[in-house]
């Protein structure tokens, strides 16, 4: 679970630079859509503020691993 608090998670997400086509079928073929939450970043920041954290908690999306089958990726291990 994200942490409202800016405190370390036990998980991490990789953020990729992409570059050339895989950049365009990122843009143009898998981005299948983008959600503005820039007024629910404002309301979970002010409860934050008002250090109401389990409202702040309650309101952050809900995230979940992308999980592949073992070997799957294999073949970009180095």
């Amino acid at each position: 679970m994200a942490e409202p608090k800016y405190q370390i998670l036990s998980r991490h997400t990789d953020s990729t630079c992409l570059a050339g086509e895989a950049a365009r079928l990122y843009a143009d073929e898998w981005t299948v859509s983008i959600t503005d939450i820039t007024s629910l970043a404002h309301t979970i920041h002010a409860h934050v503020q008002d250090g109401d954290l389990d409202t702040a908690r309650q309101l952050l999306p809900r995230e979940s691993p992308y999980l592949v089958a073992e070997g799957d990726l294999a073949h970009l291990l180095h």
